[in-house]
């Protein structure tokens, strides 16, 4: 279909996600993941990073919706430092001064930022100046090997149980089939985290990570190479 969605079951829809979603996007990713960095500094920060998945090519991002309504979304990237190029190029500076608005009346929040995250953002963002200075690539199949990454996947609580969760995460696992890479990266909790919902979809646990905040992650990985075509997702 023209707008990319595809019909599910039991009425319900995946399609590419558009700004009008962003309320909603917005308001359950701060539901299900208040604690993440990006989520404290704030819904309007949030909403111009999350705009950053709808504009480039090297991102996805789904809403799953219910007779119009929306009641799921996922966002990833198919090659994440392309991905990281695109928003230092066409969105940096202005997460930059959100980012420093939202720090400045959140003083703990700065002074955490600070100790745990200035360093390794440095390190990450001074080496693609050159890369920001590109001219935009063409869109995007990722080169061979590239790990594409689920960033995040949500479903609505009045909506589960219904296979829309698998839906979304089959649909992005096509996708990065489809632009080449390897293999689907994600990680989650490890304390009340989807780690067994994971597990039960094929994915395969691969280790654990510690965010900067002290966060205890496992790291799940799915499989591309080689893969002719996705089982269809496992209905819940």
């Amino acid at each position: 279909m023209k707008d990319g969605s595809q019909p599910v079951h039991s009425g319900v829809r995946i399609r590419f996600m558009d700004p009008d979603d962003l309320p909603f996007v917005v308001a359950e990713h701060l539901g299900h993941f208040p604690d993440g960095f990006f989520a404290r500094l704030g819904p309007r920060f949030l909403a111009a990073y999350t705009r950053t998945y709808l504009s480039g090519p090297d991102a996805r991002a789904y809403t799953a919706e219910i007779g119009g309504q929306p009641v799921g979304f996922l966002v990833g990237v198919t090659d994440p430092a392309a991905h990281r190029r695109h928003v230092l190029r066409d969105h940096g500076r202005g997460l930059l001064l959100r980012a420093l608005g939202s720090l400045s009346v959140r003083p703990r929040l700065a002074l955490h930022f600070l100790r745990t995250r200035l360093v390794r953002y440095c390190r990450k963002l001074i080496p693609n100046r050159a890369a920001r200075r590109a001219p935009a690539a063409g869109p995007a199949a990722a080169p061979p090997g590239v790990t594409a990454v689920l960033a995040h996947v949500v479903v609505a609580e009045h909506a589960r149980s219904r296979g829309i969760g698998a839906a979304l995460i089959a649909r992005f696992v096509e996708d990065a089939a489809e632009a080449g890479c390897a293999r689907v990266t994600l990680v989650t909790a490890a304390e009340g985290g989807a780690g067994a919902y994971y597990e039960w979809l094929g994915w395969l646990r691969q280790g654990e990570t510690h965010t900067p905040d002290g966060r205890h992650l496992l790291t799940y990985d799915f499989p591309l190479n080689g893969l002719n075509g996705i089982p269809a997702p496992r209905q819940r």
